[in-house]
């Protein structure tokens, strides 16, 4: 309001000559005052400064993960359930007794074959006694060694068989939901109950043949899950897989993943990234700094308070971010947003560089 009373007080005076004089004597105190990124009345435009960082060459998947180690338990022996010594859902140690078999039989068969055994021992006994006197002969002295022979494989059937109405864990993990109760008479191979090692998992995922040649065992991986938003997890591959696939022309890769505080499960969807390559001292801009004309790519930087267009070469995109690997140093200021409002040799203002206003001295 002040400034159009200016105007209208300077035209009714002085006329023409002196609304002129009045505003190029403005604009001339404006172009003086100093300002950061260039003198105040530029285009205002958000930059960032580039600093030198550590990148990883990531190469981006879609997997699954499994159980380190996975089985579902089954009898190998007909029988009636007897008992069943876990708590579903719980941990249980390798060797652990999960179900017990009716085995009142087996019991009788082994005691059979003991007592069997024992006296095969004594015969075995005597006639290498009397043969040594000259009493047997030697077929009737082989004879009582086969006997005892037999009878001792007799046991060991006899124990075998009992030991398979025990169905043990094979390794230690979580005990899945049993499929059978107390009572229930199973046949050999009907499964009971799964058992899920989950200390570690496995991630399997498959990259095109062009990944052949840059992919090892042992790189480092990181992986996401949809359950757990946000949060990363580190696994390293320990096997490739000899042999592409004919359909799809990919190569497989299984890494194991620690999973000590058992968050992940078996079966979840995983987005890997898995690090290819690691560079020290890295360049990366905002994807939105960057733009095309014709093949080559170019960036805006801020050189004397102006918009300076730079012609860069770019490598790989990762987080919103462009990896520049010619055309920019550590320093230089590259204008982020705003690019539509400007052109070479333009004056423009990083408003998000402005140092602060000092406060009035006191």
């Amino acid at each position: 309001m002040i400034r159009i009373w200016v105007v209208m007080a300077l035209l009714a005076g002085g006329g023409w000559w002196a609304y002129q004089h009045y505003f190029a004597k403005e604009t001339a105190v404006a172009e003086a005052a100093p300002g950061p990124q260039g003198p105040p009345g530029g285009m205002p435009v958000e930059a960032e400064k580039i600093v030198e960082q550590k990148l990883a060459r990531e190469i981006i998947a879609v997997g699954s993960l499994r159980s380190d180690e996975s089985v579902k338990l089954s009898a190998e022996i007909g029988g009636r359930v007897s008992a069943i010594r876990f708590t579903e859902g719980q941990a249980v140690e390798r060797g652990a007794v999960l179900f017990e078999l009716e085995d009142s039989v087996l019991q009788a068969e082994l005691a059979q074959s003991r007592a069997s055994l024992t006296l095969s021992q004594r015969n075995a006994a005597r006639s290498a006694d009397l043969f040594s006197k000259g009493l047997v002969s030697a077929r009737e002295r082989d004879e009582a060694a086969a006997k005892l022979a037999l009878d001792e494989a007799s046991v060991k059937l006899a124990e075998a068989r009992l030991d398979k109405t025990r169905i043990r864990a094979p390794f230690a993990g979580i005990a899945g939901l049993r499929l059978i109760s107390p009572g229930a008479y199973v046949q050999p191979g009907d499964t009971l109950v799964a058992l899920e090692a989950l200390q570690t998992l496995k991630a399997d995922f498959r990259l095109s043949e062009a990944a052949l040649s840059v992919v090892s065992v042992g790189q480092i991986l990181n992986l996401e899950v949809d359950a757990y938003p946000g949060q990363t997890f580190a696994g390293k591959v320990y096997a490739i897989d000899p042999g592409l696939a004919v359909e799809t022309r990919s190569i497989g890769l299984r890494a194991r993943v620690p999973n000590a505080q058992g968050k992940l499960r078996p079966g979840l969807f995983a987005r890997v990234k898995l690090i290819i390559a690691q560079k020290d001292q890295a360049i990366t801009v905002a994807e939105q700094a960057v733009f095309p004309q014709g093949e080559q790519h170019f960036v805006y930087t801020i050189e004397n308070g102006a918009a300076a267009m730079k012609p860069v070469g770019i490598g790989q995109r990762q987080d919103g971010r462009v990896e520049i690997v010619s055309g920019l140093k550590a320093g230089d200021t590259v204008i982020t947003a705003g690019l539509q409002k400007i052109g070479p040799g333009a004056p423009v203002t990083a408003i998000n560089l402005a140092a602060p206003a000092e406060k009035p001295k006191s």
